[in-house]
């Protein structure tokens, strides 16, 4: 017997898929025999089991933030795609490429075809529209109306899912179309004809204006987000920071690593939306960057050139979106910014005219001031991280230094610390092309099944690195810890979790601040608005409960034991055990 469901994953395995995150349900039979009789393909996708849809998207997505191949999530009809909820988001906003498939619930019911419905439950689960559940976040949405071209339809969804911009794509069908027997088939355009469609670079006279601009400028400025995705692009933004001796480059995500934290024109992650470089700038080129400055915090001058290159430069998916662009470009970040380079580095171009007919001294004091402003900012970060307040307890800047020097140099950092995050980059300092991933969207909870997929995929396809998963209190109950943690258990899946345990949701607080910074709120206990966690949960113990006894729960609260409990904690996950430790913070260090 040969069934819908054996093409469906044949197609997924040719196309590169080496994961299924699975959560099945009276959809699957099919799918379930199709799993037994096909598992000793060798190209056949490794299945992992996830009693949460949540921690299954967030696990594909992870595997395919760091290597960038888009893989599969299989969820039970509407419950389930219900189920996956801020997770597509998540994949949506992170431009993160995820096949997910779901069952129907069968659309006959006297038994005409084979998987006609048989259970109470069929009929409770038929919807008019399954697909509109995550149709807005998704890059393509379609039914499977027969398994004769299934092949095709699969290889056109991952074919949108991984070209510009990369995203969710959802697929969906009836089980009688999932038990339909077909003849096993090749397709008609090999697989060589699905490749994903390519941004080209900018043309050739935006090219020279960039340039040029950078070349005359002042105090130019590259604004980006998330261009370190593609991992060649932090290369290209130093030799450009090199040749432009005055350029900062300001990361307002913190999504991925864009740009190395020793070189002297690094700025950091500025997740708040302003920045003093954003009003000094006369020159800045905005690079794949969702939100630059936020314009009730901080924007540039009037009279500053500003280019956009982004591979969604209109932002097609937000109702709301606008920045004071001269120009803007649907270009690849890296081919966009190697023309620039090009074109700077070329003796007879305008913009190399430019550069070397500055006044030299004025050049080599901007560079001095930029190493001078460099120095001083990493004084000041390492001053405010170097040791315990004076009740010896410890702020989020004190931890992460000392979380840096205990964890490999060849770390992959996994951070959903929202209010926090800005404390951690500054002192994790990333360098290396993909050693930092956020999630890139608003849905909290990513970073539990988003740090297993990112240690699959070390595991497979990189270097085995070493995963650090650091995570607010509230967003690692978001983050459905019973789940992340059994799959940790079962598939022996070692990282190391750092819970930042500051009693409650700082976030809430902080947002009411900047609107009613006088409100009779401002002036009462995190208990009275409601966003405490006293007294806290017992974190550490709830991984511990869902490994099993096969994870290890620790907790620290003083400054003078956090130094050893780190280094415990790594030595257990070098070790090959998930250890999860509860660190309780003084807010706002």
């Amino acid at each position: 017997m040969y069934t819908t469901s054996f093409a469906f994953f044949e197609a997924i395995a040719d196309a590169g898929v080496s994961h299924c995150f699975v959560n099945l349900g009276s959809d699957h039979p099919s799918i379930i025999e199709a799993m037994v009789v096909q598992k000793s393909n060798p190209k056949f996708p490794r299945i992992i089991t996830c009693p949460s849809e949540m921690v299954a998207m967030s696990m594909a997505d992870g595997y395919a933030r760091l290597t960038g191949k888009a893989q599969c999530v299989i969820v039970h009809v509407d419950v389930g795609t219900q189920a996956l909820g801020v997770a597509v988001h998540n994949a949506s906003s992170g431009r993160c490429p995820v096949l997910v498939f779901a069952g129907l619930s069968p659309f006959t019911q006297e038994g005409e075809l084979r998987g006609s419905r048989s259970e109470f439950i069929h009929w409770l689960q038929d919807v008019p529209d399954q697909r509109a559940i995550v149709a807005q976040y998704c890059r393509y949405t379609n039914e499977l109306r027969t398994g004769v071209n299934v092949k095709q339809m699969v290889n056109r969804a991952l074919q949108f899912a991984s070209s510009s911009p990369q995203g969710p794509v959802y697929l969906c069908a009836g089980r009688e179309v999932l038990e339909a027997e077909i003849e096993p088939y090749e397709m008609s355009l090999g697989q060589r004809y699905w490749e994903p469609v390519e941004l080209g670079g900018l043309p050739p006279k935006g090219a020279r204006r960039i340039a040029e601009a950078l070349a005359g400028a002042s105090r130019p400025l590259l604004v980006t987000g998330y261009s370190g995705r593609n991992h060649e692009i932090p290369k290209a933004l130093v030799e450009l920071a090199d040749t432009i001796s005055a350029l900062r480059v300001l990361d307002t995500a913190g999504s991925d690593m864009c740009f190395p934290a020793d070189h002297p024109a690094w700025l950091g992650a500025k997740q708040q939306g302003a920045d003093a470089s954003i009003p000094e700038a006369d020159v800045i080129l905005v690079l794949d960057c969702d939100v630059p400055w936020i314009p009730t915090l901080c924007k540039p001058r009037p009279d500053a050139t500003v280019f956009h290159i982004d591979t969604d430069p209109l932002k097609q998916r937000m109702p709301l979106f606008y920045i004071q662009a001269d120009a803007r470009y649907q270009a690849d970040s890296l081919l966009s910014v190697q023309q620039i380079l090009e074109i700077l580095h070329k003796p007879e171009s305008e913009a190399a005219r430019i550069l070397t007919s500055q006044n030299l001294a004025a050049a080599a004091a901007e560079a001095t001031r930029r190493r001078e402003s460099y120095a001083a900012r990493i004084e000041s970060i390492e001053k405010a991280a170097a040791g315990p307040l004076a009740d010896g307890k410890f702020g989020v800047a004190h931890l992460s230094r000392l979380l840096r020097s205990a964890c490999p140099e060849d770390t992959v950092w996994v951070v959903e610390a929202v209010t926090n995050t800005g404390f951690i980059h500054d002192n994790v300092r990333p360098t290396r092309p993909g050693s930092w991933i956020n999630c890139g969207g608003g849905g909290l909870g990513w970073s539990g099944g988003a740090a297993l997929g990112i240690k699959l995929a070390a595991d497979a396809e990189g270097r085995g690195q070493f995963v650090c998963q650091i995570v607010g209190d509230g967003t690692y109950l978001f983050s459905i810890p019973g789940s992340v943690y059994w799959i940790a258990h079962r598939y022996n899946i070692p990282v190391l979790t750092i819970v930042l345990n500051n009693n409650g949701w700082n976030a809430p607080r902080k947002s009411y601040m900047m609107v009613h910074p006088k409100g009779a709120a401002s002036k009462v206990s995190d208990e009275d608005i409601h966003i405490s966690f006293a007294p806290p949960p017992d974190y550490a113990g709830i991984a511990a409960a869902a490994g099993a006894g096969d994870v290890h729960a620790l907790k620290v609260e003083e400054a003078s034991q956090l130094a050893a409990v780190l280094e415990d904690a790594v030595a257990k996950v070098q070790a090959g055990n998930t250890t999860v430790v509860d660190c309780r913070i003084v807010a706002g260090y």
